[in-house]
């Protein structure tokens, strides 16, 4: 149980003072030397924007409708314990103390957020226009609904001291305050509400004036007394590490920038959406679009709401960003934009040129949108996945047009949402959401885990470098030189070099690892000579290379090595091909990759611009896979069989309970003709949902011929052979394809399977009796745990293993040893006994 005095400000109606009053609450209680933490109910940015500045910490809000009844509380204790603990939180109301989302029963009202977090409710009571007919009203609101307690009330707006004792003579509840009417404590206000502080340079003095008139007219002792009145609370504080998390194998000291748009024409952004990212491994840098460049190393954009209508000009007149930001939109480096935001992306802004990243103009309207709706995804994008239904709100005087993008062309933006039967609004892609549509990610953080996620795949592109947006900016070392013509090609800004040395760990392969004099353990290609029969169809397929190559025997040939149809066959250029042709089959809207595993299916994946949901399976559970760890909304699901690196072997039976209606599993068997007897294999049963993929690089010994098939039903086989390039696979690698399937062939590949065990448990003997972990393996590798530093220790003694840091889910205290034959065994088990 935890106690936190807390006090909700509300009125009977709009326009009753709440705003100043609650704020000069905070700010006296400040004064008093108390630590105050300020809360909104409802979705309004331009309140906690004030209590920000009376309190000298994040002002946030409490909304049922955008973060549901059950988080409502726990965002609550997070805001009164974030950065520090607070002795008391003030919590202002919205509209009347009833008043919540029309035809709603009153969710999402005052009165709902007051009994969900069972807090005491002050009434703040303007008396400029009645006197005795107020206690009718206030003890209306006292008595309406036996869940809210309403403990006291302030009156606002008061003239003469004549007036407080008619009124307060008339009120049944204690009278806590009288503030007496003055025009120089209100807020200025505009087409869409207050002006909020951010904009108003006198800010900070107008609210050191108000804390001296409301701690003059109010009893802060009695108001202390009412909120610590309120009872004690239980159940955990919301907390975004518990909601999100940085990708597998992030790099907790690189992390990618989002750059999030800021001053006095971006003002609207709850608190918990950069807390999220930060969460998510992302550095959140806030930057003012009127006056900075992009900030240093931007992987990835987020546009707020605001007012760009009342600083066009500004915003116009800063065109290197407006350069840069477009170049980086168009350069697919993940953007989110909301309201204000997609304003600003547009073409133009009431005439004035804005970014043109989006190809829409917008203007004022003449009648103002307020929408507090539920809305559905109108398709796959950055941030959502089609059908996905999301709670909201709008509120805006202004519209594009077009209103929507529509997808019409390849690669051009399709609308972002669906709202009710008419409305669908917005333009989205792979790595933009732009609409006029305000989400708390805190109700919806898988919004912010895409969102990151894609900006952490945005960031280890480019071999060596991260893609940003724009400039550079002033960085450690000074200003960086600023391009001539900001385009796609500047969007790149050397990082140095990672602490792993390695530049893309998805693509990084144990061929980067080996060279001359160096014990190959790294490369997992069987350790001896390829047989005489497959030596002999490489050559003789050189007399056939004058004629395009033809996939029909070699596919028959796969087709009766599996007892398949043909139909059920498609020969690939190695099992590469297969996953870059299964990552463009359909626009998948979660697809997961179950790590460690080999990563060039989720880079694929990420190539064709979709966001990956990672799942990992753990040590201490000997690798294996818990078929119910996979999103249940998951509609491809990639697994390796046996796995890279850690050698599992998955039941055959664990896989096919992975095949449900709607989604593809993809099971890469790239390794299983090592396996003896090939006993988990699904290749030779049912393919209803599944693709499974072979690759005859290793067993073969042929890694420069490109030589592998995969095995699905004959739709999907259909459609992956529609999108194949034309005669990728070679004639050798065809002909490498037919002979490997023959009867003499298999026989041979089993007796190699053989030998690979027999090697396997001579290497693993070797490394438990010098007191390693191993993890258990049914092929030709094993994954090893031998401490950080040993990797590159063996490697200056001679020996090369495969660095397993690069997996998602593994660290720099593994790594990965080819099986080679016991002769080969023993200078890896001396250097390592070299090293002490």
């Amino acid at each position: 149980m935890v106690t936190l005095p807390r006090v909700v400000v509300s009125a009977p109606a709009t326009g009753q003072g709440k705003t100043t009053v609650a704020t000069g609450l905070m700010a006296a209680l400040v004064r008093r030397g108390l630590a105050v933490s300020g809360h909104k109910v409802g979705p309004d940015y331009i309140d906690p924007g004030y209590h920000a500045l009376a309190c000298g910490r994040p002002g946030r809000n409490l909304d049922p409708h955008l973060v549901g009844e059950d988080r409502v509380l726990p965002l609550l204790r997070h805001g009164a314990a974030t950065p520090t603990p607070a002795d008391v939180a003030v919590v202002e109301g919205v509209m009347g103390l009833f008043d919540g989302k029309v035809g709603a029963g009153g969710f999402s009202s005052t009165a709902h957020v007051a009994a969900l977090t069972r807090s005491p409710v002050v009434l703040v009571v303007d008396v400029s226009r009645s006197s005795r007919t107020l206690g009718a009203v206030v003890h209306g609101l006292a008595t309406y609904d036996p869940a809210v307690e309403v403990a006291g009330v302030i009156l606002n707006q008061v003239g003469s001291p004549r007036l407080v004792e008619e009124v307060s003579a008339a009120i049944r509840l204690p009278v806590l305050g009288a503030v007496p009417r003055d025009e120089a404590m209100s807020v200025p206000s505009r087409h869409l509400g207050l002006v909020p502080a951010a904009e108003r340079a006198e800010a900070a003095a107008t609210l050191d004036a108000l804390a001296v008139r409301i701690e003059d007219a109010v009893d802060l002792d009695a108001l202390l007394a009412v909120a610590r009145s309120a009872p004690p609370l239980d159940g955990p504080a919301w907390a975004p590490s518990a909601e999100v998390a940085p990708p597998p194998g992030a790099d907790p000291a690189r992390r990618p920038v989002v750059a999030v748009a800021g001053g006095r024409a971006f003002t609207f952004r709850y608190a918990e959406t950069t807390e999220l990212l930060a969460a998510a491994g992302c550095e959140p840098v806030v930057f003012d679009p009127t006056t900075d460049p992009l900030p240093a190393g931007t992987a990835g954009v987020y546009l707020g709401g605001g007012f760009p209508e009342v600083h066009a000009a500004e915003l116009a007149d800063n065109t290197t960003l407006r350069s840069e930001l477009g170049a980086a939109v168009a350069a697919g480096v993940p953007t989110v934009a909301e309201c204000a935001g997609l304003l600003y992306l547009c073409e133009s802004l009431d005439d004035t040129a804005m970014v043109g990243a989006v190809a829409a103009t917008a203007a004022m309207a003449p009648r103002l949108t307020l929408r507090y709706p539920v809305a559905v995804a109108a398709g796959d994008s950055l941030l959502t996945r089609a059908g996905e239904q999301v709670t909201g709100h709008e509120f805006h005087r202004t519209r594009t047009t077009p209103e929507h993008g529509d997808g019409s062309v390849a690669g051009a933006p399709r609308a972002a949402w669906r709202i009710g039967d008419d409305v669908v609004e917005g333009f989205a892609t792979d790595t933009l959401h732009a609409s006029y549509l305000h989400t708390h990610w805190a109700g919806h953080p898988h919004l912010a885990q895409r969102f990151a996620d894609a900006v952490h795949a945005r960031a280890r592109r480019r071999d060596g470098v991260v893609e940003v947006a724009g400039s550079r900016g002033p960085a450690a070392g000074g200003p960086a030189p600023r391009p001539s013509d900001p385009g796609a090609d500047d969007l790149l800004a050397p990082r140095p070099p990672t602490p792993r040395e390695v530049a893309d760990p998805l693509r990084h392969h144990g061929d980067a690892e080996t060279g001359a004099g160096l014990v190959d353990f790294a490369v997992n290609v069987y350790d001896g000579p390829r047989p005489p029969w497959l030596t002999a169809a490489l050559r003789d397929s050189l007399e056939a290379v004058g004629a395009y190559p033809d996939p029909r025997d070699a596919e028959a040939g796969v087709a009766t090595h599996h007892g398949r149809d043909p139909g059920e066959v498609l020969a690939t250029a190695g099992a590469a091909e297969a996953f870059t042709l299964v990552a463009r089959l359909r626009t998948w809207r979660r697809p997961v990759v179950v790590h460690p595993q080999f990563t060039e299916p989720h880079a694929a994946l990420e190539q064709a611009g979709h966001a990956v949901t990672v799942v990992t399976t753990r040590p201490e559970d000997g690798f294996a896979l818990d078929p119910a760890s996979v999103p249940a909304d998951a509609d491809l699901v990639v697994v390796g069989n046996p796995t890279n690196p850690t050698g599992t072997v998955h039941p055959a039976a664990t896989l096919r309970a992975l095949v449900r209606p709607g989604r593809l599993v993809l099971v890469d068997e790239a390794f299983m003709d090592t396996v003896p007897g090939e006993t988990e294999t699904l290749a030779a049963g049912p393919l209803g949902g599944l693709v499974v993929t072979r690759s005859l690089t290793k067993h073969w010994s042929i890694p420069g011929v490109r030589a592998g098939y995969l095995l699905a039903d004959p739709g999907v086989v259909a459609d992956l052979r529609r999108a194949q390039t034309p005669w990728s696979v070679s004639t050798p690698a065809l002909a490498a394809i037919a002979v490997c399937c023959t009867p003499a062939a298999r026989a041979e590949a089993g007796a190699r399977a053989r030998t690979i065990a027999g090697w396997r448990e001579h290497l693993v003997a070797g490394l438990t009796a010098r007191g390693l972990t191993v993890a258990p393996s049914g092929t030709s590798y094993v994954l090893v745990r031998v401490g950080a530093g040993v990797h590159a220790a063996l490697r200056g003694r001679g020996v090369a293993v495969r660095r397993a840091d690069t997996f998602p889910g593994l660290d720099d205290t593994w790594v990965r040893v080819a099986v080679r034959e016991p002769g080969t065994t023993a200078r890896l088990l001396a250097a390592y006994d070299d090293l002490g």
